[in-house]
């Protein structure tokens, strides 16, 4: 603290030591010191504006902004670097990199000793160490300047009818955890992650690579041709081949995303929406529970908090509400079959519509005037619908009998959403008399439920303790400690 180590005149000594015999003199320097101690701190240069607030955390104080597109905009204007660094991380000629791989490994092994040795609960309680890589622009922030300069072109679109733009949005995970990590410490919230700056220092290696936002924005040639070229780039890396990419975590969330080369970084930790059991998008041998990380997807409407809630309460009249695409491949088949069984029955509403800004809003609509929303699988397993519905107050029905839910161990979906077999939802009549049979009283529960666990899958800037991104490294322990438990019994 400035002024703390200031030295005392000659004159202040001498009346310091008389002070022993004057405890009022004493009690008036003390306060003269004081004083002397708040101009230098409140009042120096470096705090010309004094704040009241600033004993507690200036951050924390913030309402956190949880739209995608402005807090995008917010980042690239304010926080992107005017110009690339003059050295990235891009790897050393090949004669070289064998040597770094081993160089660094010795320091990694060396650092991890000196942990244990300070610390004899390591690596229990101990935060997570990620090293963020500095890759090439074209990898990071040229794509989001790419997704920035054309989102309002709405027109863009899916062979299947759905926004590409807001299929980006909801898959932004990569872009919710890179903005946190890269924060600077005194804008940041979370404790149980830290960036570090030194790879010997690193439990784990994010890759940045905005893979969504590649495959959906790049024609398709210019697209695959980036994925070799990040393909390259990372597995050139000393770390990369140090571990074969065991402690590195790949974003590719939307399952069309950099599939045509991320066979080659499958021992990677992948962030995803699910394990997809078909097979049809995420390969068996690529992805399992024992690696890979279910992340949720970004919701597509508004927060319906506690307050909106029991406003709400009156005007949810419609018992069970859908909105999106009957037609399905794979497991979501059964929602035509949902749609053909529920079509016209009293107070259910089924609608077919995609993800558009029309759509966005009737969605929001109908969930907030319903009780129950459907979650059928859609082309895998999960679907956005399902945390549409959870941070809308609208109690999930879920029919899909291979989901994997994220953060599960941590969170009690029971709590919030209801779990019915394809099997039972097809009977006729079965999930309606199922639906109502549930007290209002039951209701209630779930759906306070609800608004106190909404928060756990609301992505922000800052990123909020217990959120998703904090979950997410809550979950990553896990992985770290399992690598270093199989490291440390001297298996590779």
């Amino acid at each position: 603290m400035r002024g703390r180590n200031l030295p005392f005149s000659s004159s202040m000594s001498a009346q310091i030591q008389r002070s022993n015999r004057s405890p009022l003199l004493l009690f008036t320097l003390s306060l003269l010191a004081l004083s002397v101690l708040f101009i230098l701190v409140f009042l120096s240069p470096s705090n010309p504006h004094p704040n009241p607030t600033s004993f507690h955390s200036p951050i924390s104080s913030l309402k956190p902004e949880t739209s995608f597109v402005v807090s995008l905009e917010h980042f690239l204007t304010h926080k992107v670097p005017k110009s690339p660094p003059l050295r990235d991380d891009t790897a050393p000629v090949a004669g070289d990199v064998e040597d770094a791989s081993r160089k660094l490994d010795e320091a990694l092994s060396e650092a991890e000793m000196e942990r244990v040795i300070r610390d004899p609960y390591f690596p229990l309680g101990s935060p997570i160490r990620v090293y963020v890589y500095e890759m090439p622009w074209k990898f990071t922030y040229d794509l989001l300047w790419t997704f920035r300069n054309t989102y309002r072109e709405t027109s863009n679109l899916t062979s299947n009818g759905s926004p590409v733009h807001r299929l980006i949005e909801q898959h932004s995970i990569d872009y919710w955890l890179w903005a946190d990590l890269i924060a600077p410490e005194s804008e940041r919230l979370l404790k149980g992650v830290v960036r570090v700056y030194r790879q010997e220092e690193a439990d784990l290696f994010y890759i940045p690579f905005f893979t969504t936002i590649s495959f959906f924005l790049l024609e398709k040639q210019q697209c695959k041709a980036l994925y070799r070229e990040a393909l390259k780039w990372v597995t050139d890396q000393p770390a990369w081949k140090r571990s074969e990419g065991r402690d590195h975590i790949l974003p590719v969330h939307h399952p069309w995303s950099f599939k045509t080369v991320r066979k080659f970084m499958k021992n990677a930790i992948w962030l995803l929406p699910d394990m997809d059991s078909t097979g049809n998008w995420y390969k068996p041998g690529q992805v399992f529970l024992e690696k890979d990380l279910i992340l949720p997807y970004v919701p597509n409407v508004e927060l319906c908090d506690s307050k909106c809630l029991s406003y709400q309460q009156s005007k949810r009249s419609i018992l069970l509400f859908f909105r999106g695409r009957l037609k399905r491949n794979a497991g979501g088949k059964i929602r035509a079959k949902l749609g053909g069984e529920l079509s016209g029955a009293d107070d259910v509403l089924i609608e077919e519509g995609t993800a558009g800004e029309g759509g966005k809003a009737a969605a929001q609509t109908g969930m907030r005037k319903s009780i129950f929303c459907l979650s059928p699988a859609g082309d895998t397993p999960s679907s956005a619908r399902l945390f549409d519905a959870i941070v809308s107050g609208c109690i999930p029905v879920i029919v899909s009998d291979e989901l994997e839910l994220p953060f599960e161990g941590i969170l009690d979906y029971r709590k919030i959403a209801l779990f019915v077999s394809s099997s039972d939802a097809l009977k006729s009549g079965w999930l309606l008399t199922y639906l109502r049979s549930f007290s209002a009283a039951d209701i209630r529960r779930l759906q306070q439920n609800l608004a106190k666990l909404s928060r756990h899958f609301i992505y922000s800037s800052p990123a909020q303790p217990m959120g998703p991104e904090d979950l997410a490294w809550k979950m990553l322990q896990g992985v770290v400690l399992r690598m270093k438990g199989v490291r440390w019994l001297g298996y590779s």
